[in-house]
């Protein structure tokens, strides 16, 4: 009896719940703005930090009437500062449209921050519409050259 007790408190029965995450695309009600989108991001991530989940993730979209979570890295920080042990990341940060240096270099300082809750999820899909991602490459060759 003892030992069906010592299986069944507390601390050894949440070895065997399952975790639950949230992924977010911080949207953007009709009518609303982007930073009331931010406010109701935080407001769940915060909520879902309470409740005992273990993941809040942010998807990264460009150029999407009606998605806030463009900025993942900043959103990510921001929410990171207004919770307290949730994990908080990228449901796929895409780097064809990123420099690879630029992010490990955020999600560095993120983790320097907030150690041992940031995540970085990566992807290699365009994604968004051809002309967003389409966007970094027609900046490089509209972009002057310095060198000669």
């Amino acid at each position: 009896m003892d030992r069906i007790l010592r299986l069944y408190t507390t601390p050894n029965i949440l070895k065997y719940m399952p975790r639950f995450s949230i992924l977010d695309l911080a949207p953007v009600r009709t009518g609303g703005t982007i930073a009331e989108a931010y406010r109701n991001t935080v407001d769940l991530a915060q909520h879902a930090d309470g409740w005992g989940f273990t993941r809040f993730w942010l998807a990264e979209h460009h150029n999407m009437p009606g998605i806030a979570s463009a900025a993942t890295s900043v959103l990510i920080g921001h929410v990171a500062g207004k919770t307290s042990t949730i994990r908080v990341g990228s449901g796929g940060v895409m780097l064809p449209n990123h420099s690879p240096l630029v992010i490990a270099e955020q999600f560095g300082t993120l983790d320097a921050l907030y150690p041992g809750r940031i995540d970085l999820g990566v992807g290699r899909a365009p994604g968004s519409d051809r002309l967003t991602s389409q966007a970094p490459v027609l900046t490089l060759l509209k972009t002057p050259s310095h060198s000669k």
